[in-house]
């Protein structure tokens, strides 16, 4: 049972199976559950925290998760495990304004920094071992999609 939800975790309930770019299925999944939380807590001092929180909730379950999932299924960061992706999107969409837009455009940006890898992201993803390493490379490609995204935001304004 313990591992059937690592599995249901790290793949982001299952959105890691998708048989065409599991990684893009995990960030659709965090796009999705990022826009809801927007929609239904607003983007008070409130939904700030709570965001906040759940990024960091995330990313410390998704460490645990992702390092067991890596043994259960006999693979370094096998492309089923995508709770990296889902707080990535996370940190990508952390306190940009709440518009469709800029929801899309952080899910592509996200996606070229995650696909990329840009210093330090690769060699976060070729040195450290485990549920960090799985977790430490997206966090390191949703900080660059943040950042993107700020100027596109500030340069549309």
């Amino acid at each position: 049972m313990a591992d059937k939800i690592v599995i249901a975790v790290a793949s982001g309930l299952w959105a890691g199976y998708s048989p065409v770019a599991p990684g893009t299925a995990g960030s659709i999944v965090g796009a999705v559950i990022a826009f809801l939380f927007a929609a239904f807590l607003g983007l008070g001092s409130f939904a700030g925290t709570a965001y906040s929180l759940l990024t960091v909730l995330t990313f410390f379950v998704g460490v645990w998760a992702a390092g067991r999932a890596e043994v259960i299924y006999g693979q370094k960061d096998c492309g089923k495990i995508v709770i990296d992706e889902i707080a990535g999107m996370f940190v990508t969409l952390y306190l940009i304004p709440f518009d469709w837009r800029w929801i899309a455009a952080g899910f592509f940006l996200f996606r070229f920094f995650d696909i990329t890898k840009p210093f330090p992201a690769r060699t976060i993803d070729q040195r450290m071992k485990g549920g960090w390493g799985v977790m430490l490379d997206d966090i390191a490609a949703g900080i660059y999609a943040n950042i993107a995204l700020r100027i596109i935001v500030r340069l549309a304004a």
